[in-house]
């Protein structure tokens, strides 16, 4: 197999210098307005001599904006003193979907959460996932890719990680979890993990993890005020910033099988019996799909398939054949 080609993007900053640096990764990117044009995506490098280094990323997909603000928070605020080690901040890796407000490129359409580990010369998200998987990725010893539900899910705020071979990473990465201090903490399962960025990251030997602080396209005071918290209090107990995390009480959760997702199978209105934080056991009612092109029709119920909180749910009014309606997950006794 030959050998790949170098990356296109470059970066204005310098990943070895002592200090603070706002700068750009430039991906030249030829269009009908622009014939020699670039994608421009913020990037602040921080460093503080040796020691680890923290990975942060925001807006992977393009219509979360709690991890977002939370990392231009902190590019503007932390300094070199604070810290020991590097922090690399991206707050918005998807840069062209951030723009759009979007989950997907406009560009290309592709999910950069599935694009992993991307190509130097494929399209413009392959492109970003490629730099990521071989520039920036190397570069780190933790990594934390925010999220939150977009415009199509709702969460309860969590922070999670995955189950992962090697048992010392994953006990670290659990451990920052719990320093994050999110109102849940999860043991995440997937539905995917092909081309994830964070299947990619586990898959180097990197400390991993991220959230889901809420949905429906927007923020909250609440959301962004505990992801910065949240944050802050990881890279606190990871010895990268300065200082004790704060001590914040956390709910695990775990997700032990597939019988967590609930699958729409019929297209409609969605009218949900349970909100978020509710507690189901199996065979209860979690929604009810209504047929939209006529009436006298009963509607198609969704069932728990076992028991459990509702952790999660379909945002929009209309679902869609094959849509994931709600998540559970089982309570455990805190860690």
């Amino acid at each position: 197999m030959s050998e790949l080609r170098p990356s296109p993007i470059s970066s204005t900053t310098d990943f070895e210098a002592d200090g603070c640096q706002h700068g750009f990764l430039r991906l030249p990117y030829s269009r009908d307005d622009s014939a020699w044009g670039s994608i421009m995506t913020p990037i602040t490098i921080i460093q503080n001599g040796k020691g680890p280094t923290a990975l942060l990323t925001g807006a992977n997909h393009g219509d979360e904006y709690e991890g977002t603000i939370a990392l231009f928070d902190l590019a503007r605020y932390l300094r070199p003193d604070e810290i020991n080690g590097r922090v690399i901040i991206v707050p918005a890796m998807n840069y062209p979907a951030f723009q759009a407000g979007t989950r997907t490129s406009p560009i290309d359409r592709m999910n950069l959460n599935r694009a992993f580990p991307g190509r130097p010369d494929g399209t413009v998200t392959e492109k970003i996932a490629d730099y990521f998987q071989r520039v920036l990725l190397p570069m780190a010893d933790v990594v934390v890719d925010l999220h939150s539900g977009g415009k199509t899910l709702d969460f309860l705020p969590f922070c999670a990680s995955h189950i992962v071979p090697d048992k010392v990473k994953e006990a670290e990465s659990f451990r920052l979890v719990q320093a994050f201090g999110a109102p849940y903490s999860v043991k995440m399962l997937e539905i995917d993990t092909v081309g994830v960025y964070e299947t990619a990251a586990e898959e180097m030997g990197k400390v991993v993890f991220s959230t889901e602080l809420g949905g429906g396209g927007t923020s909250t005071f609440s959301s962004v005020d505990r992801t910065k918290r949240g944050l802050r209090n990881s890279l606190k107990a990871a010895g990268i910033i300065k200082g004790k995390p704060e001590q914040l009480p956390t709910q695990w959760l775990d997700m032990p099988d597939a019988d967590c997702f609930i699958f729409a199978e019929h297209t409609g209105l969605i009218e949900f019996c349970v909100d978020l934080g509710s507690m189901v056991a199996k065979g209860d009612s979690i929604a009810r799909i209504w047929p939209i092109d006529r009436t006298g029709v009963d509607p198609s119920v969704l069932l728990a398939r076992r028991s459990g909180i509702v952790m999660g749910r379909h945002f929009p009014g209309l679902v869609k054949i094959g849509d994931c309606v709600a998540t559970l997950g089982e309570i455990l006794d805190r860690q």
